[in-house]
């Protein structure tokens, strides 16, 4: 089953969402403003992205708590705060991608039926 880590309100979540809606692919999706990754799957996701393009430094949560000007542990921050993270964050088994890429998705959708 493909995972999206995402959120309601943003775009790139809700294409992603759609694209396999569209396609009767189920998904699991993971609203980041409600529940974190685990630190299981945090690790699978910093397997391949590292922790500073995980988080969304143009998002509005970002600048509202001033992160730009504080020194923080960036795990245990998305960690404890998963709306800052950078959305979506797709896993389909061992492959992940940050943000939504149409190309790579319909290579997932064949793998899939």
């Amino acid at each position: 089953m493909i995972q999206i880590f995402g959120k309601k309100n943003c775009n790139e979540s809700k294409k992603a969402e759609r694209f396999f809606k569209e396609r009767g692919i189920k998904i699991q999706f993971i609203n980041l403003k409600e529940k974190a990754p685990s630190k299981g799957e945090l690790k699978s996701i910093t397997a391949k992205y590292p922790l500073e393009e995980l988080i969304d430094v143009d998002g509005t949560e970002y600048k509202k708590r001033n992160l730009q000007y504080m020194v923080f542990d960036l795990e245990e921050t998305l960690l404890e705060n998963p709306i800052l993270f950078k959305s979506p964050i797709l896993r389909n088994k061992n492959e992940i991608i940050l943000g939504y890429n149409p190309e790579i998705l319909k290579g997932w959708t064949e793998l899939e039926k």
